[in-house]
């Protein structure tokens, strides 16, 4: 039994008991007990079943080693086969659908004999999905969008997951012994925010049909498509590898080839053929038809008389003409000098504020900044001005012990209906810097969401526009909002967008990460984090930060504790420039009032 497999039934199991109401608790640890076991990437289990060693890792206990010594002994799981003897067989994808939980799949499957995507596609466009006690017309009429996103998410993984799983298979593919180097490539390689396949080019000694050949065969594929020494590969637990298998001179056009985007490809081929150059499989050739040979991707781009373009702007988009002119000297994880949106348990995190300090301590940062939710965001265990006044004397007491290592006093205030922040401008005014983040009433108009945000942009104590569009990834699309009008407005006020690095967020969205560049609005690389390992979004956000083409001079957290707190005090000048408090910059007929959480 490979550790792919035995992965991919726990998995199945803990979303089998969120179905049946199980115990959230056992769910979880199913969940755990399933990463555990992917990370050992073995492609037989037994051996440390028998010695005892499986007993061992971290995350598994008595039950799942139980379900684990079942499918190393007979190849399957009796557990998983009696969970899933009171359900139907497609009820799991409905998991998928945002906005559906355990609770109403079953008042579905009861109400309608609901079971699979098709089902519930159908009584959503029959009219039956709005009779059922918790749904409406509203719902149903949006049902179709939620199941295209959910079918969409199949075969889609978030960056973060999609990596992880890259770097396993790259590993792999490299303890093959005809294999004398491989390299991740596709959207992967490019830190695209969705991946669809992952990409592994490896160079080969002897014949490459034979080597691809060998990995269609170990365990845990389900099928595999093979053609001129590539593979297309589904494993057991949907996970789609295409490899690419070359001789070593073949490799860096291959690479480079297998990384793309097409459009790059597509502009770069034609600027080699204007040099007489053709791109063809077996590499690049002269005029006379001979072998360019080619050491790299540099070699490649040198063709050119051009630097090495960073995988992540391979999206035709500009960025030959850019290594024309010079390419920007992207931003890089050692650029980051702290974060400034992070959650304790003051509100919604996990971690003690000490404990988020000597975290981000250990990653070499020397600053950290606390953002909690504010008080509007009750539903996020929201702070009152009494914690936010013991929060921030706790902070004083910690910085008195750290040394060079600060913690900066920042709160992630709620951006209400009308555009004001949450608090009065006296408690703002005790804080560091303010990240304002839209939390509630998502289906505004775009005019009104636009205006609702251009107005919290005016207000001088907002530092950063925290997530600007709301999208959670393969989840939920964002609100309807000018873009661009928001940027424009940031760089007119001076104002910093975040670039939240949560994996399922990714907001602001790279394509518009250019256009602030160019208008020179500050981007805030932002975890969002809720826990010390969330911290490590920040290395996502670089990634899209480098796709957006930034520089560290672009990024806030880039810079000093010292500036930040200076360019926080640059957009607070602004009351005392204008004169002009946020209450006179209201929008007309809106209520304060009004937010609900959605």
């Amino acid at each position: 039994m490979d550790s792919r497999t035995a992965a991919h039934v726990l998995s199945e199991i803990a979303a089998l008991l969120e179905l049946r109401a199980e115990n959230r608790f056992k769910s979880r640890a199913y969940r755990g007990a399933a990463k555990a076991v992917l990370a050992l990437d073995t492609d037989d289990l037994a051996p440390v079943l028998r010695s005892g060693e499986l007993a061992k890792v971290r995350g598994i206990g008595r039950a799942t080693l139980a379900v684990l010594t079942d499918l190393v002994e007979s190849g399957e799981s009796r557990y998983l086969e009696q969970l899933r003897l009171d359900l139907p067989d497609g009820i799991l994808d409905l998991m998928r659908v945002p906005g559906l939980g355990p609770e109403k799949i079953e008042r579905l499957h009861e109400a309608l004999g609901i079971a699979s995507l098709d089902d519930l596609e159908a009584a959503a466009r029959d009219g039956r999905l709005a009779t059922v006690k918790g749904f409406g017309p509203k719902t149903a009429e949006k049902m179709p969008e939620a199941i295209a996103i959910a079918r969409n998410s199949g075969t889609l993984a978030l960056f973060h997951r999609a990596y992880a799983e890259a770097a396993r298979l790259v590993s792999a593919v490299r303890r093959h012994p005809a294999v004398t180097q491989a390299e991740i490539a596709g959207s992967v390689r490019r830190r695209s925010e969705v991946v669809r396949n992952i990409d592994i080019v490896a160079a080969v000694t002897g014949d490459p049909a034979d080597v691809v050949a060998s990995f269609a065969r170990i365990a845990g594929v389900v099928d595999a498509s093979i053609a001129n020494g590539s593979a297309a590969i589904r494993f057991v637990d949907g996970t789609l590898l295409d490899l690419h298998c070359v001789p070593p001179a073949k490799f860096a056009v291959a690479l480079w080839r297998a990384t793309g985007s097409e459009g790059h490809i597509r502009q770069m081929s034609d600027a080699l053929a204007a040099r007489g150059l053709l791109v063809d499989d077996d590499g690049v050739r002269d005029t006379r038809g001979e072998r360019v040979p080619l050491a790299d991707e540099n070699a490649l781009y040198a063709l050119l008389d051009i630097p090495v373009v960073p995988p992540e702007m391979r999206e035709g988009d500009g960025e030959l003409a850019a290594a024309v002119r010079g390419l920007p000297t992207l931003v890089t994880a050692a650029d980051v000098r702290g974060i400034l949106h992070c959650h304790s348990t003051y509100s919604d995190g996990v971690a003690t504020i000490a404990d988020l300090a000597q975290a981000a301590i250990s990653r070499g940062w020397s600053y950290l900044g606390v953002s909690d939710h504010s008080q509007s965001a009750f539903y996020a265990g929201g702070m009152s001005r009494d914690a936010v006044a013991r929060q921030h004397d706790e902070i004083d007491e910690l910085n008195a012990t750290l040394g060079d290592f600060r913690i900066l006093k920042g709160i992630e205030a709620d951006i209400r209906v009308n555009g004001e922040l949450d608090y009065d401008e006296r408690t703002l005014d005790q804080f560091d810097y303010v990240i304002g983040s839209v939390h509630s009433q998502f289906k505004m108009s775009e005019e009104a969401m636009t205006a609702r945000i251009v107005n919290a942009l005016e207000n001088p104590y907002l530092t950063v526009l925290g997530h600007p569009t709301g999208r959670l990834l393969l989840a939920r699309e964002g609100y309807a909002v000018d873009v661009e009008a928001i940027i424009e407005k940031a760089a007119d006020t001076g104002a910093a967008i975040e670039l939240n690095a949560d994996p399922r967020r990714l907001d602001l969205d790279w394509r518009f990460l250019r256009q602030a560049k160019e208008l020179g609005v500050t981007v805030e690389i932002g975890p969002d984090a809720h826990s010390i390992p969330g911290l490590d979004n920040v290395i996502v956000g670089v990634g899209i930060a480098r796709k957006g083409w930034l520089e560290a001079h672009d990024i806030l957290n880039a810079r000093s504790a010292d500036e930040v707190l200076a360019f926080a005090s640059a957009r607070r000048d602004r009351i005392r420039l204008t004169g002009t408090s946020s209450r006179e910059r209201r929008i007309t007929g809106a209520d304060p009032d009004a937010d609900i959480p959605f």
